[in-house]
């Protein structure tokens, strides 16, 4: 009789033990999910998006899922690298956030069992374009999608009076040299030169005579 009742008596325990670790549980994947849902709100760039490409000095959100201890913030250094727990440095620089996910998740293998990765661009500084001029808003622009010459002059605000919109200087560094464009704005917005409205690229520098 003893027996059964100590028997039932640590089944019970084990029951108890089990609905308290699956609340805990639950609960952490909703505070994990409220995490990551607040990360994409604050964020610049789309969780894990395929377009937007990573350069120094961007700020990014790396989530391992139930690694709290491990999940990081982290700048993109002049280098182009991280540094993350466990793993140290890795080339950040030149990948898509959802590239940078897929050498994350390789790389915490080693560590943990099928690791779930999450990367979001916080900040993305790295993509900046100079514009400067006869322009109403000149100044440093941050490119959070693909924007065209033309898209960017209406961002900052449109010419002044006196700009010659036809003669539009970009100027582009290309394999370590300046490469210099003229672009005239008047065809863009006709139709007659839909090539020149060009898409623009981290570093660009306009120049509005």
């Amino acid at each position: 009789m003893k027996r059964d009742i100590f028997k039932i008596g640590v089944i019970m325990v084990l029951i108890m033990f089990m609905s308290i670790t699956h609340v805990y549980s639950q609960a952490d994947v909703e505070k994990e999910k409220e995490i990551l849902l607040k990360k994409q709100a604050q964020a610049e760039i789309p969780a894990e998006t395929q377009n937007y490409i990573i350069g120094p000095e961007d700020v990014l959100y790396i989530h391992i899922w139930r690694e709290e201890n491990l999940s990081k913030t982290v700048m993109v250094r002049i280098d182009g690298k991280i540094s993350l727990p466990l793993i140290d440095e890795i080339q950040a620089s030149g990948l898509t956030p959802l590239q940078l996910k897929d050498i994350v998740r390789e790389k915490y293998k080693d560590f943990i069992d099928d690791p779930m990765i999450t990367v979001i661009v916080m900040e993305a500084n790295s993509s900046k374009v100079y514009i400067s001029g006869k322009i109403k808003n000149p100044g440093v622009y941050r490119l959070r999608s693909e924007t065209t010459i033309a898209q960017i002059i209406s961002i900052a605000g449109g010419f002044t009076e006196w700009a010659d919109q036809s003669k539009i200087i970009l100027l582009r560094k290309e394999d370590g040299k300046e490469k210099r464009m003229t672009v005239n704005y008047k065809k863009i917005i006709r139709g007659d030169d839909l090539e020149s409205n060009i898409v623009l690229k981290p570093g660009d520098t306009i120049i509005v005579p």
